[in-house]
């Protein structure tokens, strides 16, 4: 910023040129809040104050503390644009008389004057974080849901500044400014484009990608990259790493290990969704009720909640060996399957998708993305994740149209119902053989050599300068021990300063970081899953029942569904989500599964085609969307803390899905025994009960979704 009065950005090195120190006056002052919190408390026990006086003042004083942030936050915009229009002055000289030193030094200039917007952009980050944190310790401490009144009242007030904290919109004409300059400063080769005539994508100045990943940060917006990686849980808010970091993760990187993990992915899904067509008949030809389909559809996903655990804590030491116990697992999971037609065993075939259900890598898959492909990449891998588990959603139910042969070889018979086992056995040896001669584990001991020969401090000097440095003045004084007993009695759940970057440890940790916003996108997640799995694991039978369709139409109408994903979540995540905020649309696509799922029900005595695939299309559809949003969100107001480690966010929300697919697939065998012209209704009534409460709970909780 400018040198008489710059931006607080903490302790410079030394030798720096600005030599900037933090200013507290300029900060949210979060110390002195967190005590008029605790004689709010006081004072109300004591009756010196009533609760209408508490929140008066307390909102006053909120108001004042944001009004401060605000003003000095238009005031350095307005510096900004100052040196800005003065280095503007300097390239028109430039461009009447070219000297390559003079540009290459007015460059850096614009780089200069990105790199202090940065630090802007994170003070203000920092700042809306502290009031996040004010907010939500005080609705601890007294019950009382504060945040609703003042999020309500601030942000939606045509004067608000809360807005201007978390919907910022004045950088955006300093970040085209320095976008149009650094790209007319580049060397052109003799072309003479505007930035204005090419796509935004083609500018490559790594200060305007730091830019414009901190409005992302901001300001929320997304693009269909971006949205697809959230559905994993793996792209997190990420610094710019130092040339030492990139190195280091160039090193764990093996792009033919990444594409294992993603193919483990996409066989995984395949596998899950292959039997959903023949399961009904399967089960009949054991002689079993059509409905049992249910137990054997969803035993995969019973040992599925202790395979994540286990593989989740294994991936701590192993990529490799996990990734082949789960091969082999799966490998004769299948074959078991597939046996079981000739054994007459219904035994047999739920020992198998149990087998199958124990061979889930998904955490593996997750974990290794996480930890293994460098930064710059790593928003791909997430959505090539999230591709992968798409394209086998609906490869799965669509291969399994293809295979309707009937043949013996020997005593083993091969049809409808077994050859799904067989192929996925194939598939599975193949995969695994092609692991054992390609994968390569990354070198853990890579991260502790590095941290022992080059301490963090050193390694991410120029990173604290924009972020531990800002930092200070929003937290406590260091050394004030005091000040940390206090904050842990007004607070027992938050991180404090020594936990505050440490995993969870356990199932039980990670339950104590989830806040109640947290706890409504878990719900939320485990509604979602629960109506998608009814909808998909009874599909075979209902239309059987009522409309006659024969194997390969099940398995039609499921691949269509299953396409739907990706095209849905590119508009979504391209248009959609920077259209509206994810609070809105969590609301508007809980409504729309719910009016999907009131359709679904048989009220009449005749229940048609079109009733039955347009009600599936927008619960489907709409599961989809609000799945995406749900993790988006729920990546947001997680704790940091659950975003490594085995007990992660990515777990806990795959235990939840997966928890919701076991009660689903077990509703419909124990609605099976109503009789299978009431199994739909019967089935669709948790439903609607889930999802309304799930509203009711997001209404509740809405205003802390931010």
């Amino acid at each position: 910023m400018a040198r008489n009065r710059p931006i607080p950005s903490g302790c410079c090195a030394s030798g720096d040129s600005v030599g900037i120190r933090a200013e507290r006056r300029y900060y949210i002052n979060y110390k002195l809040m967190k005590k008029k919190v605790k004689q709010y408390g006081q004072q109300l026990q004591q009756g010196e104050k009533d609760r209408r006086r508490v929140l008066k003042d307390f909102s006053k004083m909120l108001d004042d503390q944001i009004e401060k942030i605000v003003l000095f936050l238009l005031e350095q915009q307005g510096i900004l644009a100052s040196r800005i229009e003065k280095l503007g002055k300097q390239r028109a000289i430039l461009a009447e008389q070219p000297d390559i030193s003079a540009i290459a030094e007015l460059r850096e200039a614009y780089r200069e004057v990105g790199l202090d917007l940065i630090k802007l952009l994170k003070f203000v980050d920092l700042n809306a974080t502290g009031i996040r944190k004010i907010l939500k310790k005080f609705d601890k401490r007294f019950g009382y849901r504060f945040t609703d009144y003042y999020v309500t009242t601030r942000s939606n007030h045509p004067y608000s500044q809360l807005q201007q904290v978390f919907k910022h919109v004045g950088v955006g004409a300093v970040v085209g400014a320095l976008s149009r300059n650094l790209a007319d400063l580049q060397e052109r080769q003799g072309s003479y484009l505007s930035i204005y005539d090419q796509p935004s994508t083609a500018l490559k100045d790594p200060i305007i990608d730091m830019i414009n990943s901190s409005v992302d940060k901001l300001t929320r917006s997304t693009n269909f990259l971006r949205f697809l990686g959230q559905h994993a849980l793996i792209v997190g808010e990420e610094s710019p790493s130092t040339a030492e970091e990139e190195e280091i993760e160039d090193q764990k990187y093996h792009f033919m290990s990444l594409m294992l993990n993603l193919v483990n992915t996409f066989l995984y899904m395949v596998n899950t969704y292959i039997i959903v067509p023949t399961a009904d008949d399967y089960s009949v030809s054991l002689g079993a009720a059509s409905t049992v389909c249910g137990v054997v559809i969803g035993s995969m996903a019973v040992a599925q909640i202790f395979s994540s655990v286990y593989f989740s804590a294994w991936s701590n030491k192993s990529y490799f060996r996990p990734l082949i116990f789960s091969s082999i697992v799966l490998f004769l999971g299948n074959v078991c399957y597939a046996m079981a037609y000739d054994m007459k065993s219904l035994t047999v075939l739920i020992i198998g998708r149990l087998l199958c259900g124990m061979g889930s890598a998904r955490a593996v898959n997750r974990r290794y993305i996480s930890d293994c492909v460098p930064a710059r990449i790593r928003m791909q891998a997430s959505a090539g994740f999230v591709s992968a588990s798409a394209l086998g959603m609906a490869c799965g139910p669509a291969l399994a149209g293809l295979l309707q042969w009937k043949f013996k070889i020997y005593m083993v018979t091969f049809n409808q119902s077994t050859l799904p086992g067989w192929v996925m056995a194939v598939a599975w040896l193949l995969y695994l053989i092609w692991l054992w001669i390609s994968f390569k584990e990354p070198n853990r001991a890579t991260d502790v050599n590095d941290t022992q020969q080059n301490p963090p401090s050193v390694q991410r000097a120029d990173i604290e300068q924009l972020e531990n440095g800002l930092a200070q003045p929003l937290l406590r004084d260091s050394g004030s021990k005091q000040d940390e007993d206090e904050d842990e009695e007004a607070d027992e759940s938050e991180e404090g300063a020594h936990d505050s970057r440490k995993p969870a440890t356990s199932i039980g940790s990670a339950y104590r970081l989830l806040t109640p916003s947290v706890k409504v996108q878990l719900l939320i997640y485990f509604m979602l899953k629960y109506a998608m799995e009814i909808l998909l694991s009874e599909s075979s039978v209902i239309t059987n029942h009522y409309f006659n369709w024969n194997t390969s139409a099940v398995a039609i109408f499921l691949a269509i569904l299953g396409l739907t994903v990706l095209p849905v979540n590119a508009v979504v995540g391209t248009y959609i989500s920077n259209m509206f905020e994810d609070r809105q649309l969590l609301m508007v696509s809980q409504i729309a599964l719910l009016v999907g799922i009131i359709f679904s029900f048989k009220i009449t005595s005749t229940y048609s085609v079109i009733q039955y695939v347009g009600s599936a299309l927008v619960t489907f559809v709409s599961a989809e969307v609000l799945e995406g949003v749900n993790l988006s969100l729920l990546s947001s107001v997680m704790s940091s803390r659950l975003s490594r480690g085995t007990y992660n966010g990515g777990l806990l929300s795959t235990e939840a899905g997966t928890l919701a697919r076991v009660v689903a697939d077990g509703t419909i065998t124990a609605a099976g025994y109503l009789g299978i012209g009431k199994l739909l209704n019967v089935t669709l009534l948790p439903s609607l009960v889930i999802c309304a409460t799930s509203i009711a709970c997001t209404f509740l909780t809405y205003n802390s979704l931010f």
